[in-house]
């Protein structure tokens, strides 16, 4: 038996029993992660676009980036690991009335789709479900791995969109709330690459004891 083959079969201990890791588990967790690193590089690019670069041609970059950014979120929605699976159905549901909002945004104004989400605020309150579903992740993150980076950004993220929204927030404060925003979500996907895989998992005991709970609910009901 190969090294390789021995650590795939290593057993956990979880509070429900004994499980092993698989191979598909850890692409699950890569998955995971690649999206995470695509959404955080996006994310990046389009808010140093808005912050140090105002030319016609960097605001049109930031609808292909911001659609990079969604759908990249969209992936890491899929494959993260949440043991409530309807905390888990939610955010994906956040994220799909967010994409779907945007894909509105997009195409109900000749604007480029930054400009008019910046003008009309009110449309945050449609896209804004998308940060609702970014911020789940931190907050999942922060809970899990105390993070200080992602503790941050559970508070960031809805300080800039509903500050923006209520126009309560100074230009300035605006800027540096998505700098650090931007830097923080770096800083938090690369932090993702080199931490061990296991974690990301989670305890796949706990995972089988609530479908069968659900299982059992569902014979009786």
């Amino acid at each position: 038996m190969t090294t390789s083959t021995i650590s795939a079969s290593e057993i956990y201990q979880g509070q429900f029993g004994e499980f092993t890791i698989n191979q598909s588990d850890r692409n699950g967790v890569i998955i995971y992660r690649s999206g995470l690193m695509v959404a955080a590089l996006s994310f990046a690019i389009g808010s140093a676009l808005v912050l140090f670069n105002h030319n016609p041609i960097a605001i049109q970059a930031l609808t292909p980036l911001y659609t990079c950014f969604s759908l990249a979120l969209g992936v890491s929605l899929w494959t993260i690991h949440i043991y409530l699976a309807p905390l888990h159905r939610l955010l994906q549901v956040f994220w799909l009335i967010g994409s779907i909002a945007a894909f509105f945004v997009g195409h109900s104004d000749s604007q480029p789709f930054a400009v008019t989400v910046y003008n009309q605020p009110l449309t945050i309150l449609g896209i804004g479900f998308t940060f609702a579903a970014l911020t789940g992740i931190y907050f999942k993150e922060a809970f899990c791995f105390n993070r200080l980076e992602t503790k941050a950004l559970t508070f960031i993220v809805p300080s800039l969109l509903l500050g923006h929204l209520l126009g309560i927030l100074p230009t300035q404060w605006e800027q540096v709330l998505l700098g650090t925003w931007a830097i923080l979500f770096l800083i938090f996907a690369v932090r993702k690459v080199v931490q061990a895989i296991p974690p990301d998992i989670g305890d796949k005991s706990v995972f089988a004891y609530l479908k069968e709970k659900r299982s059992d609910s569902t014979i009786r009901n």
